[in-house]
């Protein structure tokens, strides 16, 4: 077996701001689910966070979360900072009613009683959708569909009204038609609860209709950051054009995908050079030697390239090719 430093993560940095949705994009490998879970410090081992610091500010001033202790971070976990895992079967415990699980999320970070408690957890299962939530609350996991399972999910994660909520590839596991409810569900719920949301996916059609900013990454990187419409319309970064030209477009009849050519870099002792250079079509030499850093190209719109694609071109190319 194959021994050696994997940096999952290296070198990524962004803001988050209330009732926002800042997208983070990426193939299989790229890093997004270990950025998120830093940010929740649920790295497990032999994984851990070298260095770095993740600021947080929803508690009237700035910390930290690195540096907070494990008890005051529990107190974070769930009342500030909430999570959609990918999966929503293995979310829920099975041996416990919704109902449980609801109240428990709701009396640990809120001075409630049981009764209170679940009187709110009904209220959340109205909000995201689910019929019959009185009688709901008393069902366990296993007898709810996966959209159902996934919408209380949400509910748990709402139900103590967090600042910032993380979503991590949260419709991957439900068909395409419960997909498209429960990012529906999702968008109107962080709007009412002006929450700032971390949206994670593989999935560019998705995070076109969710998104404010989005963070491109590749091989443990960031690649480029900037709004949804920088990244759509006027993208900069080889990696970010090519990964829209291969995605199926209904403008455009195409006989095959054009697909990006090469592989994913190995991560394990990763040089500190441009990851994408092996499949790059605008390499230089110097992008094989030395890291770019990222850069503010345009206002607010960052790349990490030496020859990055010039914006008034991408478009065009894009619709000719």
């Amino acid at each position: 077996m194959e021994e050696g430093v994997v940096k999952a993560v290296n070198d990524v940095s962004f803001d988050l701001h209330e009732n926002e949705v800042l997208g983070i994009v990426g193939e299989t490998g790229s890093g997004k689910s270990v950025t998120v879970k830093s940010v929740m410090r649920l790295i497990h081992k032999p994984g851990k966070i070298v260095n770095g610091e993740i600021i947080y500010r929803g508690r009237g001033e700035e910390e930290d979360i690195l540096k907070l202790p494990e008890d005051e971070m529990t107190k974070i976990r769930g009342k500030e900072i909430g999570m959609i895992f990918q999966d929503p079967l293995t979310s829920l415990n099975p041996l416990y009613t919704i109902g449980d699980q609801l109240v428990e999320t709701i009396i640990q970070h809120q001075n409630v009683d049981r009764r209170t408690a679940w009187d709110i957890g009904i209220e959340m299962l109205r909000k995201v959708q689910i019929p019959e939530p009185e009688k709901r609350m008393m069902a366990y996991p296993f007898e709810f569909s996966g959209g159902m399972r996934q919408r209380a999910v949400i509910a748990i994660a709402l139900s103590c009204n967090p600042k910032v909520l993380i979503a991590d590839e949260p419709t991957t596991a439900l068909d395409v038609t419960i997909q498209a409810q429960i990012l529906e569900l999702m968008k109107d719920l962080q709007k009412e609860f002006r929450t700032g949301l971390l949206f994670i996916t593989h999935d560019l059609g998705v995070i076109a209709s969710m998104a404010d900013r989005i963070n491109v990454m590749y091989g443990s990187r960031q690649m480029e950051l900037g709004t949804a419409e920088d990244i759509f319309y006027r993208p900069m970064h080889p990696y970010t054009h090519m990964l829209l030209r291969a995605i199926p477009r209904l403008d455009k009849k195409l006989d095959k995908l054009e697909a990006i050519p090469g592989q994913p870099p190995r991560m394990i002792d990763v040089p500190d050079v441009c990851p994408f250079a092996p499949r790059c079509p605008r390499r230089l030499d110097k992008c094989t030697k030395e890291l770019p850093k990222l850069e503010e190209l345009e206002p607010n719109h960052f790349v990490r390239c030496f020859n990055p694609v010039e914006p008034e071109n991408n478009l065009e190319a894009m619709n000719n090719e």
